[in-house]
C-alpha cells in the first residue's frame, strides 16, 4: 500500500455524500441568479410586492408558485416565488414581526431573499445576485 492511499479521504461518491446540501443550493442559486432577479423585478414592477421571497426546498411546499422545478430542470432544489404579503397571510411571518422583517430585508435589486427549507427547519438567507 502506498502512503498516498492512507491519506485518501474516500471515493468521489463518499465526498459528494458528505457535501452540505447548502453547497448544492449555492450552485443552483448562482445558476438561476439572472432568472430569479428578473422575476423579483417583475413582482415589484407589477406592484405585487416590494418584498419578493423565493422558497428553496427539496420536498413539497404549499407556498408560493413553482418557478423552477428541480426534477424538470435537473437541479437539486425547487425554487418557488412568493411575497412578504403571502408569508404574513399564511402566518409564516407573524403580522407583529412584519416591520422587523422589512428592516432586515436587503436591497432586492442586489440580493434575493431566499426562505430555505431543510429537514431540520427553515431560515431566511439573502443571497447576492451574480455580477453582470
Amino acid at each position: 500500500m502506498n502512503p498516498e492511499d492512507l491519506l485518501q479521504e474516500g471515493s468521489e461518491e463518499e465526498k459528494k455524500q458528505k457535501t452540505s446540501p447548502l453547497e448544492s443550493l449555492e450552485v443552483d442559486l448562482k445558476f438561476l441568479s439572472d432568472s430569479i432577479k428578473e422575476i423579483a423585478i417583475e413582482i415589484m414592477v407589477e406592484g405585487l410586492s416590494k418584498y419578493p421571497i423565493f422558497i428553496a426546498h427539496q420536498h413539497e411546499v404549499a407556498l408560493g408558485e413553482v418557478i423552477f422545478d428541480r426534477h424538470e430542470m435537473n437541479i437539486d432544489w425547487t425554487i418557488q416565488a412568493s411575497t412578504l404579503e403571502e408569508f404574513i397571510e399564511r402566518k409564516v411571518i407573524k403580522k407583529e414581526l412584519e416591520e422587523r422583517f422589512i428592516d432586515t430585508y436587503k436591497n432586492p435589486n442586489k440580493y434575493m431573499c431566499v426562505f430555505v427549507i431543510v429537514p431540520d427547519g427553515a431560515n431566511f438567507v439573502f443571497f447576492p445576485y451574480s455580477k453582470d
